[in-house]
């Protein structure tokens, strides 16, 4: 039995068909005042090219919000590196972008080198 998706009570049918001043309602604060102070002009153009169902969308407004109309599409985020892919799913609804696409990888250390601690001092070089 496949487990339904439900978003502060709402089921995905229902969040897909609401509008995004509908949307806003339910979501937490910050992402609802992001929301009713406006989209800046890269996010309304990022906007434009998910409605006209573009193939190969990239952004670098890590801070736009997931909204319903996103969810199902592939959109390409900057990480200031990289572009990094990724796909909406509804677990996302309230988040921003950047959220998923990390700036910073994980410090992965080895063993330490020559002349790291005082008992390697000792060792040979060969």
């Amino acid at each position: 039995m496949v487990k339904e998706y439900l978003y502060r009570g709402k089921n995905l049918q229902e969040i897909i068909k609401m509008g995004i001043e509908d949307f806003a309602k339910i979501i937490p604060a910050r992402e609802r005042r992001k929301i009713k102070r406006g989209f800046t002009e890269v996010e309304k153009k990022l906007l434009e090219d998910i409605r006209a169902n573009s193939r190969d969308i990239k952004t670098h407004a890590r801070d736009m919000i997931v909204i319903p109309e996103m969810i199902g599409k592939a959109i390409k985020i900057y990480n200031g590196k990289e572009w990094v892919m990724l796909q909406i799913e509804p677990e996302m609804l309230a988040h921003r972008l950047g959220e998923f696409a990390l700036t910073r990888k994980q410090v992965k250390h080895s063993a330490p080198g020559i002349g790291a601690t005082r008992s390697s001092a000792s060792l040979s070089v060969r």
